[in-house]
């Protein structure tokens, strides 16, 4: 439900998601398990929003995601070959998400200081996108940073948020099952989180209508502090279990 509601009403909810999947499936299988839903609720979102992408942010961005994405399918490729007992990408996925919940509450603090206008900051911004959306799942705070700092009205911003994601997911999706192939032993698609996929579509589809229906009538403020504080908890979690 967190799910398809961050991609219709409340980009700021998906960060949950990530920790909170990883608690449950373990780092690797939560990545594999989340891409097919992330996919499926992008759809609702680009039928509702595909009229009020701004293109223009998003093409100067592609060739950094690009690099980030290659960086990030290297990252499980490696941890997914590591002999160790221990899930590498609990504890990295933990981090990612503190540090992407520090990078927005500075972006709340310090305001236009953080905006990324500059090429070097598109970049970043591309790179850092790229990477953590391969290896996490979550980059949802950094396009919501980027996107905030060009003051983008409601659904504009929620627009250019739903191309750019369902762009990326589905490009992640051969590589995701190339990884797979590679590793059948410690694979990140399998029958299994194709399964689990399966049967949370219909929770899927009520998140994301429960999203449109209430993205001009929730208390915003209250919502997203609830969000940072519980998914702040669960990736503290993931990094010292």
């Amino acid at each position: 439900m967190f799910i398809g509601f961050s991609k219709t009403g409340m980009p700021g909810a998906g960060i949950l998601v990530v920790p909170l999947l990883a608690e449950a499936l373990g780092g690797r299988q939560s990545v594999g398990t989340m891409l097919p839903m992330l996919v499926t609720a992008d759809l609702f979102a680009v039928a509702w929003y595909r009229r009020d992408a701004q293109w223009d942010r998003l093409v100067k961005l592609i060739p950094w995601v690009g690099l980030g994405m290659l960086l990030g399918a290297a990252v499980l490729q490696i941890t997914g070959t590591m002999k160790a007992g221990k899930d590498w990408l609990d504890p990295l996925i933990g981090i990612l998400v503190l540090a992407m919940l520090v990078v927005h509450l500075l972006r709340s603090r310090f305001g236009e200081k953080l905006t990324p206008h500059s090429r070097a900051a598109v970049a970043a911004v591309g790179t850092s996108a790229g990477f953590t959306t391969t290896a996490s799942n979550a980059a949802g705070p950094i396009m919501a940073i980027y996107l905030q700092a060009m003051e983008m009205p409601k659904a504009q911003f929620m627009g250019t948020t739903a191309w750019f994601f369902f762009l990326v997911n589905a490009a992640k999706l051969p590589v995701f099952v190339a990884l797979s192939v590679a590793n059948p032993g410690n694979p990140i698609i399998s029958p299994k989180t194709l399964t689990i996929d399966g049967a949370l579509v219909p929770f899927i589809l009520l998140g994301a209508l429960a999203g449109r229906l209430l993205l001009n009538r929730i208390p915003q403020k209250l919502f997203d502090s609830l969000v940072l504080v519980l998914a702040a908890a669960a990736a503290l979690r993931l990094v010292l279990r």
